[in-house]
């Protein structure tokens, strides 16, 4: 109702920018405000917020992801009847105590139900050991099976951290003049904006030490001095056109558009012209295209990219990162949709994100990853969770479970076929029911070391450190 403010959505949008508001605009219960202050009305109750609309649609999910786990739990189970039907009809037909006995003493639901979990167990300590949490077996199987990941956008695939990208020199200054001027300006001011521009004029080794009188400083808008004796102001294009009164050729206005792209634009101007601008990105992050490549070898066909960012910027990251289908300025609940079509089209999902509004997404998806610094929200929903800052993890995820699926299914060849061998040899007398039982039970024990052993070579993975 009153004030003027930028307002940090990227939990709730995925808009990696404050976001400016004023009198008359709506903001959500959840965001943040960077910069200014405003007086906003109530008009909706807590339970009908945006957030709680959220969790309630992560509630309604329905939870249909199988088991590998109590998958072996139920086989086991329902083959011991078949040993007694066993004992019997060896009983029956050969008349001998002793050779029903061996076959009696031989079953294969010891060596599935003790297998299985501990193999679980072993895998998930050793995803543990590697900074990833993983809240269950049955989400390593899912993994394992998936054809298709959906990527968050801001926060996941980028850092939600914006940088100076680059300077676009329009009057009489050059680039690191006119950077060198806008950082001197910005310094003063702790907002996401402001740091990246000192923060790329740091980077670039240009000193700006202040040669201006006080600043004047226009909350949300932007800020102007004197500099020379020249007036200077920097800010937001309504500022410095339309409040300040600086003309803005069409000529330079095209420059802007051609070279910033996706970039949001600040404009400089000294002396009453437009001296440059800065264009202020929210890249990926460094190893994003790496692990993307790395998913696409892992043998996941299906990669998509998700975000409430404009259509251009969603446009650009996707071709830096190799995505070829992405999908912009869609709402948490266009998330959850778009989840739930894959699956109804008989895909199995994975979906990574970190914000309020990818939870009903990574609720929906057959398996959800959260990264470290995802909201609290996000990380109580998503399956697993890597520690750590590095996408590439997500690929070692798929490596990691696909083994252990491998270990769980060469389990039960080799226990079927071991046992089926013993229980023929107690029916044919080729064993004794003592040798029958030492075998079998070796053979568990055995099995169930082999299921502890790590499924990653530990000094390969050092290598490649």
């Amino acid at each position: 109702t009153e004030g003027e403010a930028y307002i940090n959505e990227a939990s709730m949008t995925g808009e990696p920018l404050a976001v400016m508001k004023s009198a008359g605009a709506s903001v959500f219960a959840g965001t943040v405000v960077e910069e200014g202050s405003v007086v906003i009305k109530v008009r909706k109750l807590s339970s009908d917020t945006k957030i709680s609309k959220i969790i309630e649609l992560i509630d309604n999910s329905e939870n249909l992801k199988a088991g590998v786990q109590s998958k072996a739990e139920r086989l086991a189970d329902s083959i011991v009847p078949y040993s007694f039907l066993a004992f019997g009809l060896t009983l029956l037909f050969t008349r001998n105590v002793t050779k029903a006995v061996s076959v009696l003493m031989v079953d294969y639901s010891c060596a599935i139900k003790l297998s299985t979990p501990i193999a679980v167990i072993s895998a998930i300590k050793e995803a543990a050991d590697d900074d990833v949490t993983v809240k269950g077996g049955k989400y390593l199987e899912e993994y394992a099976l998936a054809d298709s990941i959906v990527f968050d956008k801001t926060g996941t695939l980028t850092n939600a951290e914006p940088v100076l990208e680059k300077v676009i020199a329009l009057g009489d200054y050059s680039e690191a003049e006119t950077l060198k001027i806008a950082a001197c300006l910005e310094e003063h001011f702790p907002h996401s904006v402001a740091r990246a521009i000192v923060k790329g004029a740091a980077d670039r080794d240009i000193d700006h030490a202040e040669e201006h009188a006080e600043v004047q400083y226009i909350v949300a808008h932007g800020i102007s001095t004197t500099l020379h004796g020249k007036r200077a102001i920097i800010g937001s294009r309504h500022f410095v056109c339309e409040d300040e009164g600086i003309e803005i050729t069409d000529e330079q206005q095209a420059e802007i558009d051609e070279k910033s792209g996706a970039c949001s634009v600040v404009y400089l101007a000294v002396g009453d012209k437009l001296t440059g601008a800065l264009c202020i990105s929210d890249p990926p992050r460094p190893e994003a295209e790496e692990a993307v490549k790395q998913l696409k070898e892992a043998g996941i066909t299906n990669i998509v990219m998700l975000t409430g960012d404009s259509a251009k910027a969603a446009e650009i990251t996707a071709q830096k990162l190799g995505i070829s289908d992405f999908r912009a300025q869609v709402l948490p609940e266009d998330k959850h949709r778009y989840v739930q079509q894959l699956k109804e089209h008989g895909h199995r999902v994975i979906m990574v994100g970190d914000g309020i509004n990818d939870a009903p997404a990574l609720a929906a998806a057959n398996v959800s990853v959260a990264m470290s610094d995802a909201s609290d929200i996000a990380k109580e929903t998503a399956d697993i969770t890597v520690r750590g800052a590095d996408l590439t993890q997500l690929a070692a995820i798929r490596q990691l479970s696909e083994k252990l699926m491998h270990r769980i299914n060469s389990n039960y060849r080799f226990i079927l076929l071991f046992n089926s061998v013993l229980l023929l040899s107690g029916a044919f007398g080729l064993l004794q029911p003592s040798a029958s039982a030492l075998l079998h039970n070796a053979s568990t024990m055995a099995i169930c070391a082999k299921s502890m052993t790590p499924l990653e070579d530990k000094k390969r993975k050092k290598r490649n450190k």
